[in-house]
């Protein structure tokens, strides 16, 4: 008899423990914190020069895990506004060339905030550059449906740089990307620095 009480407090203590480990764990996956530090050990300098953008940018290299390869392709066609950057299969940058208009971060909030299918949430937000992610919300309705069974969420950056008087946007594909592929984006985005003539 005496082991019955003892067995019962021991089994809801256990219980607690573990629900207790598995809701640090959801957090810790879960978490929305993106850090966009100084530290670009797994990226090389590209210069773009070359593709008529007078600048140098840190991209991810092939210890970056991401299937990376080691050499970065840029899809240009001469006179173009339009750059691709391709590194790898998984990392797609996108850069336009805006001329002289400077409010491109702006007018792309204004453009996201009239989309009525789409939960938009700032994860980064400043004059010159945004991240943030972007839930479908079924139906048209602001909020997001809990009963979907999947959360169709996509992450997302874009911002501009003027280099030589001109507005370059650098940006995500439309569709988006997983999350640590877009953090990779923004410290490559963020680490754009002019090449001096």
């Amino acid at each position: 008899m005496k082991l019955k009480f003892i067995f019962i407090p021991f089994t809801i203590l256990s219980i607690l423990v573990l629900l207790s480990c598995d809701n640090v764990n959801n957090d810790m996956q879960g978490s929305d914190e993106i850090t966009l530090d100084d530290d670009y050990y797994e990226f090389q300098g590209f210069n773009m020069k070359k593709y008529d953008i007078p600048v140098m940018i840190m991209l991810p290299d092939e210890t970056a895990n991401i299937g990376a390869s080691t050499k970065p392709e840029i899809i240009h066609t001469e006179d173009d506004f339009k750059w691709e950057i391709m590194v790898g299969s998984n990392f797609h940058m996108l850069i336009d060339d805006w001329g002289d208009y400077t409010d491109m971060v702006k007018s792309r909030k204004k453009e996201l905030k009239e989309l009525d299918f789409y939960k938009i949430r700032y994860i980064i937000d400043e004059k010159d550059f945004i991240l943030y992610e972007q839930e479908l919300i079924p139906k048209g309705s602001k909020k997001a449906a809990t009963t979907v069974g999947i959360p169709h969420k996509s992450y997302h950056v874009y911002s501009q740089k003027v280099i030589d008087g001109v507005t370059y946007v650098f940006r995500s594909r439309d569709e988006g990307f997983e999350k640590l592929i877009i953090e990779l984006m923004a410290k490559s985005i963020k680490s754009v620095k002019p090449l001096k003539n």
